[in-house]
């Protein structure tokens, strides 16, 4: 086995998906955005056949479609005042889109859907599936029981926008898409960011029509991307199922296990803290206020996905994940200080937060499609992406429940521990390789 150090100087990237498929590599739906996520320090290398305007619609749809997946928490003051649901409901409500999504990415690897069918017809049904479950959501918001079907199947399907776009991107641009990952993952953020600039817009709608203009967006999004995106020139992937077994590599490969276990960290903190940004904002503010502040700081992770994903050549992606984590995990330390201090540093210590609890993102599955075994990426990382989100709903769960009987100031440092186990389990990657006697 290769020296573990040597993770924190990026290897040459790994080959491109036409080689893959040449030499008999099997790519399901996952491995195909994996196998242009571990070339990230390449350029990008359009096919010739690639219109210039592909890249830039793929990530505005990306934005759009993804953009139900936090409508819920835009509007949950008013979903409290209407039906008197208590305040930790905004997050069994996101904990079951959280569940959602890891059983549509499940289903969608075993089946091998955007294998089998074209990614393009499987992004606008999983949108305008999307956008109905949305509808749904708002006609029978009174019943939590429905609303939590609703809103679990709304996750089911957002499995079929971000990575079936990912692999859309890859499939026309087979030579990698460089630092436009970073705009790629950036768009899932701005999307999911989205539903809060919505409810500030039209801070005079009923939280319905905040639904329904999500749901608008989200079918749109399919819309946009069948209509102006082509089918990519490339021949499909052979189909197979989800190898199961490919989970063994995360405790028999220690690179493999240090960006799988850094990725959990990471999902400790992330997901907790983009549902808690709006108890955090309630602290000072309200209204129409709060919720584009809420958009702005959820928003800025935009830019620690560029900034991550254009300094990834440089420092490698392993450097570039610890640094953006140890700054997130600083930041959830610094809360109890940040919280009572003037507003100027109040501001700028949630926007700090905001850009590296998510700019580290596309770094984790660059790190592991690098390094697990070739004929199983996309099952590595369907796996530990399921894992990740699991991770998440338990962390959501429990920070929200005890932000009702704990103060901020005393519970928010202690998401810190995310970070904390994910800079310890990548540390065989970032750190300096030891020097040998001769």
């Amino acid at each position: 086995m290769s020296d573990p150090a040597d993770g924190c100087r990026d290897r040459p990237a790994t080959r491109p998906v036409a080689a893959l498929r040449a030499r008999g590599h099997v790519l399901t739906g996952g491995s195909v955005a994996a196998a242009y996520a571990a070339r990230v320090t390449r350029s990008v290398d359009a096919s010739p056949r690639a219109p210039a305007h592909l890249l830039p619609v793929i990530v505005l749809a990306q934005c759009a479609g993804s953009s139900p997946w936090f409508a819920v928490n835009a509007v949950m003051p008013d979903l409290q005042q209407a039906f008197g649901w208590p305040a930790q409901s905004v997050g069994t409500l996101t904990s079951a889109v959280q569940l959602g999504f890891i059983a549509g990415s499940l289903v969608f690897a075993v089946l091998a859907l955007a294998d089998r069918h074209s990614p393009r017809g499987l992004f606008l049904l999983c949108s305008l599936a999307g956008a109905a479950c949305t509808v749904g959501a708002a006609w029978s918001a009174g019943s939590m029981p429905a609303m939590l079907a609703w809103r679990a199947a709304t996750g089911f399907f957002l499995a079929g926008i971000y990575p079936v776009g990912m692999k859309i991107a890859s499939l026309w641009f087979p030579g990698g898409l460089g630092s436009a990952l970073g705009w790629l993952v950036g768009a899932l953020v701005l999307g999911s960011a989205s539903p809060h600039a919505l409810r500030a817009l039209g801070m005079h709608w009923p939280w319905t029509q905040v639904f329904l203009v999500v749901a608008a967006v989200a079918a749109l999004a399919g819309l946009l991307l069948y209509w102006w995106v082509p089918e990519p020139p490339h021949a499909p992937a052979r189909a197979v199922g989800l190898q199961f077994d490919a989970l063994a590599s995360l405790w028999r490969d220690a690179r493999v296990r240090a960006s799988v276990l850094g990725y959990f960290g990471h999902m400790v903190e992330l997901y907790t803290m983009w549902v808690l940004v709006p108890a955090i904002l309630a602290t000072r503010l309200g209204g129409a206020a709060l919720s584009w502040v809420a958009f702005a700081v959820l928003g800025a992770g935009v830019a620690g996905c560029v900034a991550g994903g254009l300094q990834v050549r440089r420092f490698g992606s392993a450097r570039v994940a610890a640094a953006q984590l140890a700054a997130s995990g600083l930041c959830c330390l610094a809360a109890p200080w940040a919280l009572q201090a003037p507003a100027v540093v109040f501001y700028g210590w949630l926007l700090l937060w905001g850009i590296t609890v998510v700019g580290d993102s596309p770094q984790y599955s660059a790190l592991t499609a690098q390094n697990a075994p070739r004929q199983a990426v996309g099952s590595v990382l369907t796996l530990t992406n399921s894992l990740g989100f699991a991770i998440s709903i338990v962390s959501i769960e429990l920070f929200v429940r005890l932000s009702q009987q704990v103060p901020l100031a005393s519970l928010l440092p202690w998401l810190a521990l995310g970070p904390l186990f994910g800079l310890v389990a990548l540390a065989p990657l970032w750190r300096p390789a030891p020097v040998r006697a001769v």
